[in-house]
């Protein structure tokens, strides 16, 4: 399976962005099960990252609610390129709370080795955890996801 962009789309200079508005072209997006793409698929980097955080529980909490908002917004707009940056977005706050969970600092790693994990290191980075994963499992679990998938597997190809 390749990356989240079909064909050659140039990078935005003086960012990590791809220079193609995912929007107007959703044909040139590609699908992939994890967080590829996070901070590089615009006009949805933009209008999902200023709200995502991990930080602190009252704000985790609700970034996670504003991304599962947006998530039924392009929902509800047929936006399935936005469905899916959402979805991302909400997997991004599980796994990185997680790491920050388990991991003093979250590093997983300590001179090249990777640490044994800690169960559970920060009891509030578990919370912010479970959290953005309730959202993200009300994602996976909404029909209209997985029919949007299909539709645009169908319409544009898919790996």
């Amino acid at each position: 399976m390749g990356g989240p962009v079909r064909g050659e789309v140039p990078e935005v200079g003086d960012g990590p962005e791809y220079d193609l508005d995912f929007r107007a072209h959703p044909e040139r997006y590609r699908h992939t099960p994890d967080e590829q793409g996070a901070f590089k698929i615009e006009p949805y980097k933009s209008e999902l990252l200023p709200d995502w955080t991990v930080s602190d529980l009252t704000p985790a909490a609700e970034a996670a609610q504003t991304i599962h908002d947006r998530y039924r917004s392009y929902r509800d707009d047929g936006e399935f390129v936005g469905m899916d940056m959402a979805r991302k977005y909400l997997q991004m706050g599980w796994t990185r709370a997680m790491r920050y969970a388990k991991y003093p600092g979250g590093r997983k790693y300590d001179d090249g080795e990777e640490r044994e994990p800690e169960r559970w290191y920060d009891t509030e980075k578990r919370r912010i955890a479970r959290i953005y994963r309730f959202h993200l499992d009300r994602v996976r679990a909404d029909p209209a996801y997985a029919r949007a998938v299909d539709a645009h597997r169908e319409r544009y190809g898919g790996d």
